[in-house]
């Protein structure tokens, strides 16, 4: 990418990076989830990213960032996190996947609403459009009354609480830690849970799960970091409507790879989240502009 070119053409491609590391990291779980339990594939997806993430602290010498004075919050951010993704990979195997990432794209909108509670901000216009336009996506989506109760809809409703709560803490976390240390103990916490959880799944994993396994641990950091990057080129109001195209790809992902039949109204409540998302950042990101 030449030097000189457009910061929003920068944070285009660095967003590509993104749509590409979450599509890649769904058909990567879908791939392994006939032979793997979840508890395995993200024992194996933390273990990469320790090893990607500790070569990175050597080649930097960044070993001195790991040092924190909030262990204990780390472990308990981890750990809901941990939850999440395991609730995440069920949610693969067993819905659309145009549902499952229109459900988690509510996560910024149930953290907004958590950071007013436990980190002292406030609540304004914005948060209260998206917080109200987040709610009717979901209603759209799940269809109380309408449709029959399905239990692995509601598992992605707490899979995106669970986020929310790790968002919320992790923002805390930055207030004093490096963000490579965040990123280590994520994967080392992780890997560790991973690991007690999985000894009771544990299955033998073949030559031919291996390729997925290491593309899971890559863009399962690649996603996050390449997200990072594109907001260090543009406002959140470029960047986000760009990650709201993960929407229709990976719907499209869903048709052509799975055969999955495209739901109009499920679209339908997920423009209503991207939406009630897109207004809160706007307004977010005026209110922060100097006058």
């Amino acid at each position: 990418m030449p030097l000189t070119a457009h910061p929003v053409i920068k944070a285009a491609v660095w967003m590509a990076g993104t749509l590409a590391s979450f599509m890649v990291m769904a058909v990567a779980v879908r791939e392994l989830s006939e032979g793997l339990h979840a508890f395995q594939m993200l024992f194996v997806r933390s273990g990469v990213g320790l090893v990607i993430v500790a070569g990175a602290l050597s080649a930097t010498g960044g070993w001195h960032h790991l040092r924190t004075r909030h262990l204990t919050g780390h472990l308990v951010r981890n750990s809901v996190h941990y939850v999440g993704q395991a609730l995440w990979v069920f949610g693969i195997q067993l819905l659309p996947l145009a549902t499952v990432f229109a459900i988690e794209f509510t996560t910024p909108i149930w953290a907004a609403f958590l950071a007013v509670i436990f980190l002292g901000e406030r609540m304004n216009a914005g948060r209260w459009l998206a917080l109200g336009l987040g709610f009717a996506g979901i209603l759209a989506i799940v269809r109380p009354g309408l449709a029959p109760a399905e239990p692995a809809l509601a598992m992605m409703i707490v899979c995106a609480l669970f986020f929310a709560v790790s968002v919320t803490m992790t923002k805390w976390l930055t207030r004093s830690d490096h963000a490579l240390a965040i990123m280590f103990y994520m994967t080392a916490i992780q890997m560790a849970l991973g690991l007690v959880a999985s000894l009771f799944v544990w299955a033998p994993m073949t030559l031919e799960q291996w390729p997925w396994l290491i593309l899971l641990g890559i863009t399962g950091l690649s996603a996050h970091y390449c997200m990072v990057r594109a907001f260090g080129h543009a406002d959140a109001t470029v960047v986000m409507p760009m990650d709201f195209l993960r929407l229709p790809l990976i719907a499209l992902v869903g048709v052509l790879v799975y055969s999955e039949a495209l739901d109009w109204i499920t679209l339908a409540g997920a423009a209503l989240i991207c939406a009630g998302n897109y207004a809160s950042v706007r307004r977010e990101t005026r209110a922060a502009r100097p006058e």
